[in-house]
């Protein structure tokens, strides 16, 4: 995909993203807008990186590294960073990504029919299994600091 297909996408998903925001939790478009460009300035330059570095590394690996040294306490701005993305709900960030998604998979459906029932088992497993983990991680460190 290119670039600015790229970009293009992160626009429509951060415009759809303020208005789910201020629909849905009541934060204000002009409130959220900084948030917003943060969020999205981090995903540009994590695209940008993949592309850039000769290392194979998927840009989502960047993207995250980015936004945990941009919030990292002793960074210093990471506090103002944390405020301003904190008026970004992240309910209001996934529902237009998982639109583009399934019009993703939409695209492409009859090489998804193609996989059929197997992919629909094997889904299944992966979400039993990654909420089965997350539950067993979550109560052995609610345990061990005493919340539980």
């Amino acid at each position: 995909m290119k670039t600015k297909d790229i970009l293009f996408i992160m626009i429509i998903v951060a415009i759809l993203s303020l208005v789910g925001n201020l629909i849905g939790y009541k934060n204000g478009i002009i409130e959220s807008l900084p948030g917003m460009l943060i969020l999205v300035g981090i995903c540009v330059a994590g695209v940008l990186l993949s592309k850039i570095i000769p290392i194979k590394i998927p840009s989502v690996a960047y993207i995250v590294l980015i936004g945990c040294l941009l919030t990292f306490p002793d960074f210093p701005f990471a506090s103002s960073i944390s405020a301003y993305v904190k008026k970004v709900n992240f309910l209001s960030l996934t529902t237009p990504i998982l639109a583009y998604s399934g019009i993703s998979i939409g695209k492409d459906l009859d090489s998804f029919a193609k996989i059929g029932w197997k992919l629909v088992l094997l889904s299944c497993f992966v979400f039993i299994g990654t909420y089965l983990s997350s539950a067993i991680i979550a109560q052995i460190i609610l345990k061990a600091i005493g919340q539980i």
